[in-house]
């Protein structure tokens, strides 16, 4: 439930920005250069040169995206240089690619792959070997827990994430939750991330509408260009996302390139597998993409459409499914569902309250390479699981050391 307050947003993000800096001695700012969160920087810098503060400005920076976004980033970058610690970060990091079966994951520079790299590297990218956690082909999601464990340092460190509760249900719930012992002094748009660690949603409680309100009363400030060139191809205020471009919500809008920007559009073709397909038939509904109304062949029931799916499938694709699907009927099956039905009623099975072979189809055609609509998760990276073993290994190695203080042990005779 929305309760109205006598302030206006702007009025309460710049309180929560002035607490934020009561509450921790280190801050940082996540800056995508999307409009959320430039609003966000230029709101937080102002707070941060008043009070004489540097802040960090992490900029993970995914590769494939528009030149003006480059362009807008380097001007703000350029502006608050003398007020920030900045973390311009270029490492290899595994994305998704929703527009194909054949290479549903791609990484963002790949240094086997840099003569297909959409862009160079910007001049300002940050040293990667100062990131002690950072191994290749971590996901996106690790990166950012552990730059902010590693930004901390062990002090209590507030991250400033630029979302906003109106933009998606999930984002909503992430705000209003109940997290209990997982909020800073109690406030709402605190969240606890580690020990020492929170992200800080200033700007949650933000419609489109006051975004560009601020922006366009605040001229002196560097805005992203690109916005004013999606409004005038006809995309609606509330439409127009600044993402890596071929994700499974982020592919909807993968068409633009081709107008905005015609020359990133040709590296992105050359980049990954499935973009020409994946852009001509994304507006299409049914079976192409499987969204809304999603159809089989008459000779066929749910069960043995899915199976004629995944055959038809390149092996690690297919293995993928499969495993998911698995752990999908086991877990319906302990709750009492000796069978899964080929199909339920559809408010049943939009509601995820009941299991069905037509679920699982739906998936496949959806590409939904994670089953989230089965109720699943993404996985944790190989890379993730190597770095939280060096982890564990450097602790043993300290723990013994201590232990050892003052003895006359060799430690590679403890190993």
């Amino acid at each position: 439930m929305k309760n109205r307050i006598s302030i206006s947003v702007l009025e309460a993000t710049k309180n929560r920005i002035s607490k934020s800096f009561d509450l921790f001695e280190k801050l940082y700012i996540s800056f995508s250069g999307g409009k959320d969160s430039t609003v966000m920087l230029h709101l937080v810098m102002e707070e941060a040169i008043k009070r004489k503060r540097k802040v960090g400005v992490l900029i993970i920076d995914l590769e494939a995206q528009y030149t003006d976004t480059i362009d807008h980033i380097n001007r703000c970058v350029r502006t608050y240089e003398k007020h920030i610690d900045l973390h311009w970060f270029c490492g290899e990091l595994l994305l998704r690619n929703a527009v194909s079966n054949f290479e549903p994951k791609w990484c963002c520079w790949d240094s086997a792959k840099e003569s297909e790299w959409v862009r160079d590297k910007p001049h300002l990218s940050s040293d990667l070997n100062q990131y002690d956690f950072y191994i290749p082909k971590m996901e996106f999601e690790e990166m950012m827990v552990l730059f902010g464990e590693w930004y901390s340092q062990g002090k209590s460190t507030g991250a400033f994430i630029g979302i906003r509760s109106d933009e998606s249900l999930h984002r909503y719930r992430a705000i209003i939750s109940d997290k209990k012992g997982r909020m800073k002094n109690g406030y709402k748009w605190t969240t606890k991330v580690s020990k020492s660690l929170f992200n800080l949603y200033p700007v949650y409680d933000w419609r489109t509408e006051d975004v560009w309100v601020y922006l366009g009363k605040n001229k002196e400030y560097s805005s992203n260009l690109i916005y004013s060139k999606m409004s005038m191809a006809g995309v609606p205020l509330s439409q127009q996302r600044l993402c890596q471009p071929y994700g499974d919500d982020q592919k909807k809008g993968l068409w633009l390139y081709q107008i905005l920007e015609p020359n990133t559009w040709t590296r992105l073709l050359n980049r990954v597998s499935g973009v020409n397909s994946g852009t001509l038939y994304i507006k299409e509904r049914g079976n192409i993409n499987g969204n809304h109304s999603v159809t089989k062949p008459d000779n066929y029931t749910w069960e043995g459409y899915t199976n004629f799916l995944l055959s038809s499938m390149p092996d690690k694709t297919r293995d993928n499914y499969v495993g998911r699907f698995k752990r999908f009927i086991v877990g319906w099956k302990k709750r009492g569902y000796d069978k899964i039905p080929d199909e339920a009623p559809h408010n049943l099975e939009i509601k995820c309250w009941v299991p069905s072979w037509k679920r699982m189809c739906r998936s496949i055609l959806r590409n939904d390479y994670y089953c989230k609509g089965l109720g699943q998760t993404q996985p944790k990276s190989e890379a993730y699981g190597k770095f939280k073993a060096i982890q564990l290994k450097n602790r043993a190695v300290k723990k013994i050391k201590l232990e050892t203080k003052g003895k006359n042990i060799n430690l590679l005779e403890l190993k």
